[in-house]
């Protein structure tokens, strides 16, 4: 089965087309500069706040996004001026950067330390200062980064953000340029990106006023779903020192009450309609895929427990503890194995599309008809690949390759500062051959499916098999990197119609925007109540389970004894490997569709039905029904109506958040 045939792909690589001649321009300008202010000020701590309310599948970043450019838009309306879809974009990939909140991950840090399972296994005890603060400096200084012990992390996040931020137009800029103007591959996804960007300009055909009307829908129902999810459990908890929860929170944890049924299987219940929403947009057979692997692994577990391979599951276990001891026992080398099949199956997309152009020079992604033998087709490619379009702001191709090795270079050099022993040798290879190689892999793949390649456990494996111990390693930046992804970034910023230069200056505001409100943010949610606590529900039942699991890869370069080696069984890893390849090939030979030979094998590694279950009804009705009444115009509503959909929850996100820190600002324990 050809990948570029297939139909439910082509529905996603004709939602949006770029401009025509002429139609790009810079999109950075003074209200660029407003809007950094208005993200780092008002909308990244309210970002940060839900992230610890409810958790990063909550979507809130993807929500100050749409809040952002809605605020824009209407203000310049008022001003009888409308945005460009430049001006848009240029909000939109600028929320993104304010959103990363790079400080953020400082609360994880002062909670690992602290663990009981991490001082448990001795781990806490060997972390390197330059990454963490001790434990007791941490309790005698209290809830605050501005010590002398939290100086070394801080310095190190900041260098690491300067230099990531310019890697980003080094190797995934060439790598666009040659997937995107060489071989004129679809990216079906990244018009998804792009239309809610659309809805909101006036740039376009004005006569579609279908865009505002679907973007006015999702609003309303975001506005509905945040005040009762979001606000209500929120508000209550700051003002009476109590939630009122309407609807569950995170999951509700059914595997005690089942596990006389269901031995070793974590069940929860999700109860999301952001969840529900996405099943509508994203491919209903990936969904079905997924939702027939959390089946099979529902089956599977109780005959695994009865074989004395998941022999560390004792009944009565919650969701954490199932969950935690299943990798241990089973689903860390089962899924390494998965994993590997995900990497080989995406590989063999690769190379069917390498011989279907050969077979298909009429279809429209074979570009390279200028000469009738390959010498020919090589120069004329080559010409279109060094050739820069000067109108869509295109820099030269040295320019990025040298970003790219300085940039490695400065990871390289950081490693050996910092760590004894580091294998430097070791890792300029990594930069200099896998991560071009995987890069590729990936670009290519997103511009065919929308998929990303990733072999499984590279860092992990490759720092313990050069031998190294101790646990620095595993806190310097590694140029073990998949740089592909960001070719579908710059396919957005293309049907946008923005020039690339919009994007460097909006860097060069960003950044100490973000240093400052990140840092400040993180520092007041500390302050207002220890993490984790029950005025953070995510943390209060996630952050266990993310600890274990830290702490089990950390372990194998730890003296003596490592559950992570021990964890790893070979003959796990075969299975998890035949299993994924054996479904991929049959999926292949029926004739399936390529989203549920994906969605198959990715369902396969999933412990948690709850969000599956949720997102399996969203996308039932959202084929079945809706679907079959707006034809090929489902998809176009659907992306809008989600934009929408974001938007409104992040207006209760900022209501939430202002209540909340006024209330723990007027109490005195604060200070």
């Amino acid at each position: 089965m050809s990948f570029l045939d297939d139909k439910e792909l082509n529905e996603y690589r004709n939602i949006m087309k770029p401009p025509e001649a002429g139609g790009f321009e810079d999109g950075f300008n003074w209200k660029t500069v407003a809007g950094a202010i208005f993200l780092g000020f008002i909308m990244m701590p309210a970002s940060e706040y839900l992230s610890l309310f409810l958790g990063s599948d909550a979507s809130i970043s993807e929500a100050a996004r749409w809040v952002t450019i809605i605020l824009f838009a209407e203000i310049s309306r008022r001003s009888f001026k409308d945005l460009k879809m430049q001006e848009l974009y240029t909000l939109h990939f600028m929320t993104g950067l304010a959103m990363s909140s790079p400080f953020e991950g400082y609360l994880w840090k002062q909670y690992f330390v602290q663990s009981e399972f991490a001082n448990a296994m001795g781990i806490a005890q060997e972390l390197p200062s330059w990454a963490f603060p001790s434990a007791e400096s941490i309790r005698q200084n209290g809830p605050t980064f501005f010590t002398v012990e939290w100086m070394p992390v801080l310095a190190l996040t900041m260098f690491g953000l300067v230099i990531s931020r310019v890697n980003g137009y080094g190797l995934g800029y060439i790598l666009y340029r040659l997937v995107n103007d060489v071989e004129k591959l679809p990216f079906p996804f990244a018009p998804v990106g792009a239309a809610g960007i659309v809805a909101l300009s006036n740039s376009r055909d004005e006569s579609e006023t279908w865009r505002w009307r679907c973007f006015a829908i999702g609003g309303m129902i975001g506005l509905a779903w945040g005040g009762l999810y979001l606000a209500l459990p929120s508000i209550s908890g700051a003002a009476f020192g109590k939630r009122i929860e309407l609807i569950p929170l995170i999951f509700l944890d059914y595997t005690p009450q089942l596990s006389k049924y269901l031995p070793a299987v974590p069940v929860n219940i999700v109860v999301d309609l952001a969840t529900f929403m996405s099943g509508m947009m994203v491919p209903f057979w990936s969904v079905m895929g997924a939702f027939i692997g959390v089946v099979f692994t529902m089956i599977l577990n109780p005959f695994l427990y009865k074989a004395g391979i998941l022999h560390n599951w004792k009944p009565g276990m919650g969701f954490v503890d199932t969950s935690f001891f299943n990798t241990v026992d089973f689903y860390l080398s089962f899924n390494m194995g998965l994993a590997l099949a995900i990497s080989f199956t995406s590989f063999g997309v690769m190379i069917m599309h390498l011989f279907s152009t050969k077979k298909e020079k009429k279809k429209e992604v074979t570009v390279l008809k200028l000469g009738e033998n390959w010498w020919d087709k090589l120069k004329a490619g080559w010409k279109i690949f060094v050739t820069d379009n000067k109108e869509r702001g295109d820099f030269a191709l040295w320019i990025a390759a040298l970003i790219y090795a300085g940039t490695s270079a400065c990871w390289i050099l950081l490693g050996i500062f910092l760590v004894e022993g580091y294998p430097w040798m070791v890792f300029t290879v990594y930069a200099l051959v896998y991560t071009p190689f995987i890069s590729y892999a990936t670009a290519k793949l997103e511009g065919i499916c929308g998929r990303a390649v990733d072999i499984p456990y590279v860092k992990e494996l490759t720092i313990v098999l050069t031998g190294q111990k101790g646990l620095g390693i595993w806190f310097v930046p590694l140029p073990i990197q998949n740089m592909g992804v960001q070719t579908v970034g710059f396919r957005t910023l293309e049907l946008c119609g923005t020039k690339i230069k919009s994007q460097v200056k909006t860097l060069f505001v960003v950044i100490p925007i973000v240093v400052v409100s990140s840092l400040v943010t993180s520092q007041l949610l500390w302050q207002m109540a220890p993490i984790p606590s029950d005025k953070y529900p995510y943390t209060e039942k996630m952050w266990e389970l993310n600890a274990k699991n830290q702490c089990l890869i950390y372990s194998s370069t730890m003296e003596g004894d490592s559950l992570f080696l021990e964890s790893l069984d070979s003959s796990f890893i075969l299975w998890g490997l035949g299993a994924g390849s054996t479904v991929f090939v049959i999926l292949t030979a029926m004739g399936m569709p390529v989203m549920l030979i994906y969605g198959a094998v990715w369902g396969l590694a999933q412990s948690s039905p709850g969000a599956i279950l949720w997102q399996m009804c969203g996308a039932f009705v959202g084929r079945f029904y809706f679907k079959r009444k707006f034809k090929d115009m489902w998809l176009k509503y659907m992306s809008i109506i989600l934009a929408g959909f974001g938007c409104g929850m992040g207006l209760f996100a900022m209501v939430s958040m202002a209540f909340v820190v006024l209330t723990n600002m007027l109490s005195p324990k604060i200070f």
